[in-house]
């Protein structure tokens, strides 16, 4: 007798709790990747810092290349699970790893060509684009290991497995925390490398994770079989699965846009600005991540249940969704709204920084709680197959509301102007949200 999945048995509360916090974990640890580096090299001079902090849009481009597939493999593995169709879930992993592989490769070699004239669009002064080039042609080859790393562990969770990838993530985290000092100055045998030694970590961080991702997928039972032996591709499978995947992938890569946005307007103010966003949006990602790993909690469980068809199940959990959601931007807004001296000094932020990002951040802040519902009504919108919508409430979050309205205050109230426009663009999505969702809420029931 076939054991039932909990995502279409278990309370809901402590369902989605269960599935939460060890993506948690994970995502808090994938992130520490590069906010590891930043504190590291915080420490080696501001240049490095600002250096890192200019890469940054291109790093994240790469994870979120890896969260936005590796969530469509998710969706495809739960949802056939939920439908009790097994070999097309065990064929929605296998598809998924080949697809993931090839896209890293890809990238990997795309990044390397456009490095140089990307940082050119920012940069005149050759020391900064000398050490933003030095992080990054390193950084690329991470590439392949975190689309396999992650589209592991999607596939794990999609099966409701959320502890394995947990631990994966973290054995990557200590290795990278391990290696991150030693190579960037030298400790040991290793040289002194800089920055360098912060892309190497990284990369030498992924690989180990991903190494041991296929090592439990492989040698250890599943709920999925991941069949290489006589495998084909199946574009179809691969094109469904970065259409489900677009909205996370857009959610994640349209950070990396507005951070380029936000730097190419913040650069004509001054590199202390810039140092700044660099900082905060680091600080600013630890309390979205708090809701993205809720996502990835609440995602695959409205998933299956619209493939199960149980519909009342799958409102719950978007209800459950929307009110853990606003207690953790809530949270994080009164955290950022009393300390924000505390939080700019783990960057070794001077007199010069604070005066600038003190106000800053308590202007940002405003739209935490909007940017939470926003984020669980897109994610509705992606488990039940309505991917534009999706898509049009990630875009207007981060793109057709922001970056207009950013340039256009810029220009009227200067660099207040920039960080009003963020709190602004977050409450404009969230009422397009709430009408599209009533809209979208009769034909389910």
């Amino acid at each position: 007798m076939t054991q039932a999945n909990k995502m279409g048995t278990q309370k809901m509360l402590p369902l989605i709790l269960d599935m939460t916090w060890p993506p948690f974990c994970s995502m808090m640890m994938a992130y520490s990747y590069n906010l590891v580096d930043s504190m590291f090299v915080a420490w080696a001079g501001h240049d490095e810092l600002a250096a890192v902090s200019l890469a940054f849009p291109l790093n994240t481009f790469m994870v979120a290349c890896a969260i936005g597939f590796g969530v469509g493999i998710n969706v495809l593995v739960s949802r056939h699970l939920g439908e009790k169709d097994q070999p097309a879930a065990d064929l929605a992993a296998t598809n998924g790893l080949v697809m993931a592989a090839l896209i890293g490769v890809f990238f990997n070699i795309l990044l390397l060509l456009i490095a140089r004239p990307y940082f050119t669009i920012f940069l005149d002064d050759p020391t900064l684009m000398d050490l933003s080039l030095q992080y990054t042609k390193i950084l690329t080859f991470m590439m392949v290991p975190v689309m396999l790393q992650i589209g592991i562990q999607k596939i794990l969770q999609g099966t409701g497995n959320m502890i394995a990838p947990m631990w994966l993530q973290i054995s990557g985290v200590i290795f990278n925390f391990v290696l991150d000092p030693a190579l960037i100055f030298g400790w040991g045998p290793f040289p002194e490398m800089g920055v360098r030694g912060a892309a190497i970590a990284t990369v030498f961080g992924y690989t180990f994770s991903g190494a041991l991702s296929f090592y439990v997928l492989l040698c250890r039972k599943q709920k999925v079989t991941v069949k290489f032996r006589g495998y084909r591709p199946n574009w179809k499978q691969a094109a469904e699965t970065v259409k489900i995947g677009m909205p996370s992938f857009l959610m994640n890569v349209l950070g990396a846009v507005m951070v380029s946005a936000a730097n190419a307007v913040l650069v004509g103010f001054s590199i202390t600005a810039v140092s700044f966003f660099g900082a905060y949006f680091k600080a600013q990602q630890i309390v979205e991540r708090g809701v993205n790993s809720l996502v990835q909690g609440v995602l695959p469980i409205m998933s299956f249940n619209y493939g199960a068809k149980d519909y009342g199940r799958l409102h719950h959990a978007f209800k459950l969704g929307i009110i853990i959601a606003v207690m953790i931007m809530a949270v994080g807004t009164v955290l950022i709204l009393v300390f924000p001296e505390t939080i700019l000094s783990i960057f070794k932020a001077d007199e010069a920084m604070l005066a600038v990002g003190v106000p800053a951040m308590r202007i940002m802040v405003l739209g935490y709680v909007f940017a939470g519902m926003g984020i669980i009504f897109a994610t509705y919108m992606q488990a039940v197959k309505n991917i534009k919508q999706s898509i049009i409430i990630n875009l207007l979050r981060q793109a057709i509301v922001l970056l207009p309205v950013m340039f256009i205050l810029s220009n009227v109230f200067g660099i207040y102007g920039v960080w009003v426009a963020y709190p602004i663009a977050e409450i404009v999505t969230c009422i397009y949200s709430f009408f599209v969702f009533r809209k979208k809420l009769p034909k389910m029931l």
